[in-house]
């Protein structure tokens, strides 16, 4: 990597060679948080401290979760015992659903209360839901910092809004930082294409904080590529880290017994397209009543599907309960160490992904490792696509049609059925260099390489006319 970039110098304190260095890790969703990204911060955190650094990873208190994901403590289990880590009481004002607590405004005008709440929170940084943290994630970032002082800050985004308090710790202390896009912020991953324009208001604070960081992390090539031709200045500094799969989740190969129905499995939030579910639902009810192998055959449905489905009153829960009579079974979320034992008992797999050639999902990688058949349910132009091209028990990318999703599933039946020990082997195989450590661990030690005091420059701090104006938020 060149080094020879323009930076502002470090304020790095001084130590003597036995002591340990210091990293803070901004990581809003950080275990036990019960969100995808959890697997990713928790494998970042425990890959510094096993290579010797000092961890405080700065997050949110457990009650906010529960407000909007939930908890599962058994995400935490497997961190490393020596990781601090540093709560915040900041919650989103949305989701508070005790009526005691509303305004008489959100009370009486709720829609016009959230306009107002959206309008407060641009004004502050250009984020509509989390950019009112602010004030409160600066302040947070430069306290740990006095209480430790940190050789590194390591943000990982989402929230945006972590790249102000990663830039304020950059301006008060000079702490050099990593900037980690979970999900690139001005490439719409969803739709394709670019979020806002670089000389918006969220343009200028992506462009500013990017241009000091050490390194810029992407969880694939067409974000990384994207961040490239975006700033073709920032290049040398762009690296894919994947996100990767647990080895812990993964069991033993299943091999199907004759006679017994086969079981499908989907594992995941269903914050789907209705129109993707609804395909998949259609697909695998014309499979089953057309495919001998599929007659009596199962597909469970695993995951966080949101608040409204015990009252049936959300479209996802309306075409679930429909798919009963097709044996789709419904079994809501998974603790993390029941996750082996899952898919210990499935016969193939059906990853179910929003999105196009900017979005991967996490799933995939886990998915591989199983040595299962995969079944894809997504756009055929999809980064997915790329990971499972290798793997021997994919059906292949289809699109979303139900009537060549119905055809995926009866070629993932009949795959279960007649795929060997060696077969699943060579997939499983496939799947070992996306392990969550294979990913991490690289990333990890170059940036300990990075920051050698011998490879920091000292020169003139960055003009001021390239900051960004300290009440600047609205887009």
């Amino acid at each position: 990597m060149n080094n020879g970039r323009t930076l502002g110098e470090p304020r790095r304190r001084p130590r003597d060679g036995s002591a340990r260095p210091h990293v803070i890790y901004l990581a809003i969703g950080f275990p036990p948080a019960a969100k995808s990204c959890a697997y990713r911060m928790r494998e970042t955190a425990n890959q510094f401290a096993a290579a010797g650094w000092d961890v405080t990873v700065v997050t949110l208190v457990d009650e906010a979760w529960e407000r909007e994901y939930g908890l599962d403590p058994s995400l935490a289990e497997g961190l490393d015992p020596s990781l601090r880590i540093v709560k915040l009481p900041l919650f989103r004002e949305d989701l508070e659903t005790d009526v005691r607590a509303f305004s008489e405004a959100r009370t009486l005008a709720h829609r016009n209360w959230l306009s107002d709440l959206r309008r407060r929170t641009l004004a502050v940084f250009p984020e509509p839901v989390f950019g009112g943290w602010r004030p409160a994630l600066e302040k947070a970032l430069v306290q740990v910092h006095r209480e430790h002082p940190a050789d590194l800050l390591v943000t990982t985004c989402s929230p945006y809004v972590n790249l102000a308090a990663t830039w304020k710790l950059w301006e008060t202390d000079r702490v050099p930082y990593i900037v980690d896009f979970r999900d690139g912020w001005s490439v719409d991953v969803v739709n394709g294409g670019e979020s806002f324009a670089r000389d918006s208001v969220a343009g200028r604070w992506e462009s500013t904080v990017l241009s000091q960081a050490l390194a810029i992390w992407n969880v694939n090539e067409p974000i990384s590529r994207f961040y490239r031709q975006r700033y073709p200045e920032l290049a040398d500094r762009m690296r894919v880290v994947r996100n990767g799969y647990d080895e812990a989740a993964i069991p033993p190969p299943r091999q199907p017994v004759p006679g017994r129905p086969l079981t499908f499995g989907y594992l995941g939030a269903l914050n789907l397209p209705v129109r993707l579910l609804d395909a998949v639902l259609h697909g695998w009810r014309d499979a089953r009543r057309a495919d001998p192998l599929l007659a009596d055959a199962t597909l469970e449905v695993r995951g966080h599907i949101g608040a409204a489905w015990a009252r049936g009153d959300n479209a996802h829960a309306e075409l679930l309960r429909a798919a009963a009579d097709d044996g789709v079974i419904v079994g809501g979320s998974v603790p993390r160490a029941e996750v082996p034992g899952l898919y210990g008992r499935w016969d193939a797999l059906v990853l179910m992904v929003t999105g196009g050639r900017y979005m991967t999902s996490g799933k995939v990688y886990e998915y591989m490792a199983t040595g299962l058949p995969v079944v894809s349910a997504h756009e055929v132009e999809h980064d997915a696509s790329t990971v499972l091209s290798e793997y021997p028990l994919w059906t292949g990318a289809v699109g979303l049609e139900a009537a060549d999703l119905a055809d995926a599933f009866r070629r993932a039946a009949g795959l279960a059925v007649h795929s060997t020990d060696a077969d699943r082997d060579k997939a499983r195989e496939q799947a070992r260099r996306y392990a969550r450590a294979a990913q991490l661990g690289p990333a990890v030690r170059e940036v300990t390489g990075l920051l050698r005091p011998q490879d920091v420059p000292a020169v003139p701090s960055q003009s001021r006319s390239s900051r960004i104006p300290a009440g600047e938020g609205r887009s």
